[in-house]
């Protein structure tokens, strides 16, 4: 497969009508949720979710970790809501985390070098292995929870989604931002 297979795909769903099924309001998604996930080709929200187009606002970051770019995007949703739509309706956000992330080789600090030495930095690559996808949800959902550029309104839970099983397990109950 190539990316001219999804494009001839693309084309292939132009033709339905799909996009229908848009959100009016583009930053409140039709299943009220805004998921956090791994760039991981295993965890697509649309296979092991059901989300379909217009359901979730989908962020995939390595390793599904927050990072100052992902609290910056989901601040800006909240801002959006919090200015545009005061009275809802509100999403709900789940951090997902994964078994078997590849996230986990920036524990290798030889490895880690090599690729900060591309350019990056090595101290916040060295933030992102989720190498025990329990505690990293945790860790996550706490950024976010206790983030004072996150609107109460918001409730945010996170989970863990078992590559082999397919199965995901529920780590932090959902919470409403704003815990300081």
């Amino acid at each position: 497969m190539s990316l001219e297979t999804l494009l001839d795909r693309n084309k292939a769903f132009a033709a339905t009508d799909g996009v229908a099924r848009n959100p009016k309001i583009p930053f409140i998604p039709n299943q009220l949720a805004y998921i956090i996930t791994c760039i991981d080709p295993r965890t697509e929200p649309a296979a092991f979710l059901g989300v379909d187009l217009g359901d979730a606002i989908v962020h995939r970051v390595v390793g599904g970790r927050v990072t100052p770019a992902v609290l910056r995007d989901v601040a800006y949703i909240s801002y959006l809501l919090d200015t545009k739509a005061p009275d809802g309706p509100w999403f709900e956000l789940a951090v997902i985390h994964h078994t078997d992330c590849g996230s986990t080789f920036l524990a290798d600090p030889v490895l880690r070098a090599g690729f900060a030495a591309r350019g990056f930095n090595e101290a916040e690559l060295a933030a992102l292995p989720a190498t025990d996808p329990a505690a990293t949800v945790r860790a996550d959902v706490n950024i976010l929870v206790t983030a004072p550029q996150i609107s109460p309104n918001i409730r945010i839970g996170g989970y863990v989604y078992n590559t082999a099983e397919g199965t995901i397990d529920t780590i932090v109950t959902p919470t409403r931002a704003g815990i300081r």
